[in-house]
């Protein structure tokens, strides 16, 4: 066994400590190469539970913040997932560990090719788009689940209507330096045929500040 892969199965079993129940996500974690995500010069750190420098000054996401959405979302197989901020990839790889059809949005070029390259060469089929995450992907929606890897000071309307009915989002609101993570679960109210959301907020995260239209704008 490799040390890359010792440091796996450690990660996957700390998780399960801190909480992580489904065994797929830890499943997924456990099988996904995070070393193949981050930067050369961190990749002795790749099973630390940190985030991690990407360029841009964007993170890859510590593991446990990574597993603690994706748990939220509980995503099955073949659900059609959409992703905002692809950032390095592993996220994105992860839900297609799962068996989930990822659709995801990167807003910096840099980190779009370099994560459509990282995808590729870890055989992951997962749709990329170089664009702003804010304004979703129209085109292929309504999406069973969405999940937002920046932090945004509101929700934004056209993600709440490219999310299906029955269907969830988890995103992180706040301001610039601490944001709660929320769970919204889209229904319909059949008499007024209205979309109804319903929301849960969870502990505090830090994340990278969610730029676009619907986002924060950069000044």
């Amino acid at each position: 066994m490799d040390l890359f892969t010792l440091h796996r199965k450690e990660l996957t079993e700390n998780l399960r400590k801190l909480g992580i129940k489904d065994i797929n996500v830890l499943d997924a974690i456990s099988k996904v190469k995070r070393e193949n995500f981050v930067k050369e010069e961190f990749r002795k750190y790749s099973y630390d539970n940190i985030a991690l420098p990407l360029n841009s000054n964007q993170t890859i996401s510590q593991p446990y913040t990574v597993a603690f959405m994706t748990e939220l979302l509980e995503v099955k197989p073949g659900d059609k997932v959409l992703e905002i901020g692809t950032g390095s990839g592993y996220q994105s790889a992860v839900l297609a560990q799962m068996g989930a059809e990822v659709y995801s949005v990167e807003r910096i070029k840099d980190l779009y090719l370099s994560s459509l390259e990282k995808l590729r060469q870890s055989g992951y089929s997962v749709r990329l788009k170089n664009d702003d995450g804010t304004m979703g992907w129209e085109e292929n929606s309504p999406f069973d689940k969405i999940i937002v890897t920046a932090g945004s000071p509101r929700l934004p309307r056209h993600l709440l209507t490219q999310l299906k009915t029955g269907g969830r989002m988890v995103i992180p609101v706040g301001d610039e330096t601490v944001q709660k993570l929320m769970l919204i679960k889209k229904s319909m109210n059949e008499e007024k045929n209205e979309a109804v959301y319903k929301a849960k907020e969870f502990e505090n995260f830090k994340f990278v500040p969610l730029i676009g239209e619907e986002g924060w704008q950069i000044i």
